[in-house]
Order: C-alpha cells, then sequence, then structure tokens
C-alpha cells in the first residue's frame, strides 16, 4: 500500500481553531496558561517534576494486573507494565471515550501518536523508560456522540434504552443488529472478514461498552505495547479521595478555572466553564450532578450531610466521576505521566486547568497536539492529478480551485480590470470637462462612475458564470473529491470511521500511520496513494 506523506503546518489546512495554531506555534499570550514546551526541553522538565511526586505505581500495576486478567498479553506489553513499578518509567497518555467501533479516526490517531512518541522518546532519554497508555474515558453519558458511527458515508445509530455511563451500558440486541448492517457493508471488502471477526469476537451480548471497547482496542494496538488504562475502579477512585474532599469542602476547582478565565486572552473561546462542583454522582443507569446544599450536598433531589456523604463515598469510590475539569487531574494523579496527547478541543480546556493542577499539587503535563492525517486514496489522487492539481490545493475553497480551472483553461476574456480601469480614466476625463461648467457636477460624476463600475462587475460576474458551465464535470470532479477528504464539510478524520480502511487495507493501514506518525514536530500529514497516474 504505498503512499507518500506531505507534511504541513497545520495554518495551511484552513481546519483549526486560531487558539491552536497559536499554541503550536508558540504564541506568546497563551505561555501563561501550560507549564512545558512541546520539545524535549519541555519533557525533561516534566520529569524532574514528576520525580518529586509520589505516585502510586504498585496500586496502578496492582490494578493492571487484574485488568488484564484472563487476556492474552506479550511480552512487549507485559514489559511496560512491570516496568510500570521503575522510578524511571513515565507514560505518554491520550484519553478518549468509548465510542462504538472506535468512533473518528481521529481515536486511532491520537493512540499511535502515543506510541511514536514513547518510541522516540525511549531513544533519545535512554536513562529512563517511557510507556504509551490509552485512557478511557468510560464514565461519559453522551450516548449521542458516542453511540454513532460513520461507514464510508453512511451513518449507523445504536438505539437502545439504557442510560447513565456509556462505559457501563451492555452490548443488546440492538448493538448486534448494528454490526450485522455493518458487515453487509463492509465483507465485500478484501480484508472485510478479518476486520468484523474481530468485531464480532469482542462486542458480544451483554458485555459492557467498556470492556468490549478494551478488548478491541487491544487487539488492535497490543503489539505496540499500548497499556490501557480503565479507570473507573474503586481502588484507583479511593486514590483520589482526598482530591474529591478537597472539591467537596472548598470547591477549589471552579473557583482556579474562574480565576483562569478572567485572565483568558479575549481572542479564544471559553472551552469548559465547569460548575460549582465538578463531580458527579454515578450510578449503574444514570451520571448525575452533585450540588452543593447548605452545609451538606444534593443528588437525585436527595439532601445528605457533609459527614454522610463523604462516609457514603469513602464506602464505594466507584460512585464518584470527575468531570471534564478534574478527570485530567484524575488521570494524571494515578499515572506517572509527563505528556498528554489531545485533539484540539482537549488542549483548549486543558490550557484552563493549571490552576487547578497547582491547587490540587499534581504536576501538569507536556501538551502535544495529537497527530492528524488526510488519506487520499488512489481513486481521489488520480482525479486531483487530472485536474492538473495537487491534494494540497484542496486545503482551499470548491470555488476557489474551479475559478482556477475556469481562468487556466477560458479561451473566452473573463476578466474586466483593465476594462474598468479604461472607465476610470473615461469618468475621470468627464469630471474634468463638467467641473469646468460647475464645480458641483463632480460629486453627480463620481455617482454615475460608481453606478456603471458596478454594472461591469456584475457583467464580469454573468461572464464568469456562463463560462463556468462550460466546465460542469470538472466542478463534479471537485466536488467528488472534497468529499472524500471533507465528508460534509469537515475533516475526513471528523468524519469517518476505520472499520472501512482496514477492511480494505487490514492491519497494513495501522502500519501506515505508524511509520508517518510524528512525535513532537506538531505538523499535518497529508497521505496520497502513489501510482494513480
Amino acid at each position: 500500500m504505498p503512499f507518500s506523506p506531505t507534511y504541513l503546518p497545520y495554518r495551511q489546512t484552513n481546519s483549526f481553531s486560531s487558539i491552536v495554531l497559536d499554541y503550536v506555534e508558540g504564541n506568546e499570550t497563551l505561555k501563561p496558561f501550560y507549564e512545558h514546551s512541546v520539545d524535549i526541553t519541555g519533557i525533561k522538565n516534566a520529569i524532574e517534576q514528576r520525580k518529586q511526586f509520589s505516585t502510586y505505581r504498585q496500586l496502578l500495576v496492582d490494578h493492571l494486573e487484574k485488568q488484564y486478567k484472563g487476556m492474552a498479553v506479550d511480552a512487549k506489553l507485559q514489559q511496560n507494565i512491570d516496568s510500570l513499578l521503575q522510578e524511571n518509567t513515565f507514560t505518554i497518555t491520550t484519553a478518549h471515550q468509548p465510542n462504538i467501533f472506535t468512533g473518528h479516526l481521529y481515536f486511532i490517531y491520537k493512540i499511535l501518536h502515543a506510541i511514536k512518541l514513547a518510541e522516540q522518546l525511549r531513544q533519545e532519554l535512554p536513562g529512563n523508560h517511557f510507556v504509551p497508555v490509552y485512557y478511557m474515558g468510560s464514565e461519559d453519558a453522551d450516548l449521542e456522540e458516542l453511540g454513532e458511527v460513520t461507514i464510508e458515508g453512511k451513518k449507523y445509530t445504536w438505539h437502545t434504552n439504557q442510560t447513565g455511563a456509556v462505559g457501563r451500558m451492555k452490548i443488546d440486541k440492538a448493538f448486534i443488529e448494528l454490526i450485522t448492517a455493518i458487515e453487509g457493508q463492509l465483507l465485500v471488502k478484501p480484508e472485510g472478514k478479518e476486520i468484523m471477526d474481530m468485531v464480532r469476537f469482542v462486542y458480544t451480548l451483554d458485555k459492557t461498552i467498556e470492556q468490549a471497547t478494551f478488548e478491541f482496542v487491544h487487539r488492535l494496538f497490543a503489539d505496540y505495547g499500548l497499556v490501557i488504562l480503565l479507570p473507573d475502579s474503586a481502588a484507583l477512585k479511593r486514590a483520589f479521595l482526598p482530591i474529591v474532599q478537597k472539591e467537596l469542602k472548598e470547591q477549589f476547582s471552579n473557583k482556579a478555572v474562574e480565576a483562569t478565565v478572567q485572565q483568558f486572552p479575549e481572542q479564544y473561546k471559553v472551552q469548559a466553564a465547569g460548575r460549582e462542583i465538578n463531580l458527579f454522582w454515578l450510578e449503574d443507569n444514570s451520571r448525575e450532578r452533585i450540588e452543593a446544599e447548605g452545609t451538606g450536598f444534593k443528588v437525585l433531589r436527595e439532601k445528605y450531610d457533609a459527614g454522610t456523604f463523604i462516609q457514603m463515598i469513602e464506602a464505594d469510590p466507584r460512585k464518584i466521576s470527575p468531570n471534564v475539569i478534574l478527570r485530567p487531574v484524575f488521570q494524571e494523579m494515578i499515572l506517572p505521566n509527563i505528556a498528554f496527547i489531545g485533539g484540539g478541543g482537549e488542549l483548549a480546556y486543558w490550557l484552563e486547568l493549571k490552576k487547578v493542577f497547582n491547587e490540587a499539587a499534581v504536576p501538569f503535563p507536556v501538551l502535544v497536539l495529537r497527530n492528524s492525517f488526510l488519506i487520499v486514496d488512489k481513486k481521489a489522487a488520480g482525479t486531483i492529478a487530472s485536474l492538473g492539481m495537487t491534494a494540497t490545493d484542496f486545503f482551499a475553497p470548491a470555488e476557489a480551485l474551479l475559478q482556477r480551472i475556469v481562468e487556466k483553461h477560458s479561451a473566452n476574456q473573463l476578466d474586466l480590470t483593465k476594462e474598468k480601469e479604461q472607465l476610470q480614466q473615461l469618468y475621470k476625463s468627464i469630471q474634468a470637462i463638467a467641473g469646468k461648467t460647475d464645480s458641483t457636477l463632480k460629486q453627480h460624476v463620481d455617482a454615475l462612475h460608481t453606478q456603471a463600475t458596478k454594472k461591469i462587475s456584475q457583467l464580469e460576474k454573468k461572464i464568469y458564470r456562463a463560462e463556468k458551465r462550460k466546465f460542469e464535470a470538472q466542478q463534479r470532479q471537485i466536488a467528488a473529491v472534497k468529499e472524500l477528504l471533507y465528508p460534509g464539510g469537515t475533516l475526513q478524520e471528523r468524519v469517518d470511521n476505520l472499520l472501512p480502511w482496514y477492511a480494505l487495507h487490514g492491519r497494513s493501514f495501522i502500519e501506515l500511520l505508524y511509520s508517518n506518525s510524528l512525535a513532537l514536530q506538531q505538523q499535518f500529514c497529508l497521505l496520497e496513494s502513489e501510482g494513480h497516474g
């Protein structure tokens, strides 16, 4: 599967927010909101800070051993798990919810980025060991987002009556029917049977979404030594209880975020304002807000005094679920982490959390924007070449691309700039003549000039539209390529799913992405199929 990579600055893609672009370009306005630079110096500084923090290494390894019990664990993964007991081992972490069938392509991209960065740091800092970790945000309750997947332009939705944390939901008959429908679309592909057999094996009736996602991601990435962490655990959450108690008593995280938001540059949109208490109460079928009520707390319309409520949490720590503000603190507290790899939206809200981490006395990691890929398949690459363009041209709007083709290939004059300049000279001459008779007529001549120029511009647009109709075939070709690269007007990675790409190329698709993944370079990768000519 020969593909050639082209690496570009993110700004050139016209697809990322100003805060992301300014962050990767090192804009001074954002420097007060993070701790470390995205380079080897930043990594070294993060390691030094992490060494000063006592990490629950034995607790973490005990949890992972229990979590992986009964799973096939090869030597590389076992070595990574065992190494977490060593003080010179650090993690490179990415996090994501358990979207069904891994959701969007960027789910895969961020995991491979963590693996690649860990591998590079092992080579550059040989006195340390680095372990890639996928932290599963299985307590997310947004089924509308997590329960949808798009396969080659067709959207599939899991319709279930279950509520609460998606990770705790169970695979039901409706989910199995979803697999059957997707199978009908993908079994015709060269490697369709391989990937759908894998899906059938891991997504079985009555298994939780958390467990099925764990098994699926494990099968995809175990060979790379990826450690998957399921944090919805009583033992791990018990270690988090001091932060939970601080939050309940002081509501410290909300105050820290509010202070940051007040200082945040006005040109950026606030991503996560948070709540007075940034914790949820988690039951098997619900994830509800915890609210302060006098000196106590209220959950599900029930009121508790502070002492009773804290006793309930201590009795069953799994009842507590940190939200978007405190989840990163929990993650960094239980992992010996030095770098977090996230998408643009994730990094935007992490930039609001530095004061929260300071209040919690937990080290803040290096923030790395996850890798992005745009995959141009053989058919699209051939179409682009036939249009006399390159794949990078397609970051421009479709109308601008068509205009280039029309202007390049039209035999007729489409631009009336020269004629407008001649018109301007004509009206200047008329204005001089009229002004000699009555100086007030100059304004009238100006108005006539403006009106005439406007009419000529309208005519120019009509000439272009008429000529454009001769290029309807090229217009359709541009639209088809745009829909592949930007389905629905957004980047391919934010819509497409792994399954059809795997069904077409097999495991070599993951190997292709891994081999072209960057570590700390922070550039966009365009992968274009070769041999299309």
